[in-house]
């Protein structure tokens, strides 16, 4: 008779695992992920298929607890983990390279490392179909679709990359921070500047628009990132994406929505 695989009860912190050093007189805390809802392409990292109606502790961190998880990111059909150790994990589906480990394998049912990151991760975001993340000294790598232009990679980029690539475009810039929607990608530099990129309809980019002859709203996808004029002299804290619009909270805590 078949039965369902019990997984281990999730647990964020544990008081009751022994401590790493020997000499320490504290019992280290462990930190593991919990996942949960529907589990198609292995989104959900546990090793299968199946869909999850309760937070469900994933396995491949609780056999790692010396580089636990400290961040995730939710995707489309993808999920990226984020270790203390400034590593990146992905699972879930792959059919447009958002994983970021190559283009061999259509899905994962467990996390998988992306490498190609020249220093530690301090940041990550997942799309629809794209992801990114942030290094410690302020570089911004992404990788998945790019049929809009969503990865700020310019207009001679393949419209798929299925491994980590720097944005160049930035490289006047400190990113300190991410926000990726269906189709467009922000960020918010180290001086709390914001710019945007990717599919511009609806107004998501934050650019304006330009008036057709017969008075319909044009507007043009970005290929690589655009300074949000429109923000100019107001310091950007926290910026936020949607499907088909963005948010952001300036220095004094208001609100601005695209």
């Amino acid at each position: 008779m078949w039965r369902a695989r019990r997984w281990p009860r999730p647990r964020w912190f544990s008081s009751d695992t022994a401590a790493v050093g020997a000499d320490s007189g504290n019992p280290a805390r462990r930190r593991v992920a919990a996942l949960w809802g529907n589990g198609d392409h292995g989104r959900l990292g546990l090793g299968a298929l199946e869909s999850r109606w309760s937070p469900t502790a994933c396995p491949f961190f609780l056999t790692r607890p010396a580089d636990p998880p400290t961040s995730l990111a939710c995707g489309g059909a993808h999920t990226l983990f984020l270790t203390e150790g400034g590593r990146v994990f992905a699972t879930g589906l792959n059919d447009f390279g958002q994983l970021g480990i190559g283009s061999s394998m259509p899905h994962t049912l467990d996390p998988v490392e992306v490498s190609g990151f020249h220093e530690k991760v301090v940041q990550i975001s997942a799309g629809n179909h794209h992801s990114c993340a942030v290094t410690a000294d302020g570089e911004l790598f992404v990788w998945g679709k790019n049929s809009s232009g969503q990865l700020g990679l310019g207009k001679s980029a393949g419209k798929v990359v299925s491994t980590p690539r720097k944005v160049d475009y930035l490289a006047d810039v400190r990113v300190k921070m991410t926000a990726l929607g269906s189709e467009h990608s922000i960020v918010v530099t180290e001086d709390g500047e914001a710019l945007s990129w990717g599919a511009a309809g609806a107004g998501r980019l934050g650019h304006g628009h330009k008036s057709s002859f017969l008075g319909f709203a044009m507007t043009s996808n970005e290929y690589t990132p655009r300074l949000i004029k429109n923000l100019d002299g107001i310091k950007i804290k926290r910026i936020a994406a949607g499907m088909l619009h963005s948010a952001c909270i300036d220095e004094k805590g208001t609100w601005k929505i695209k």
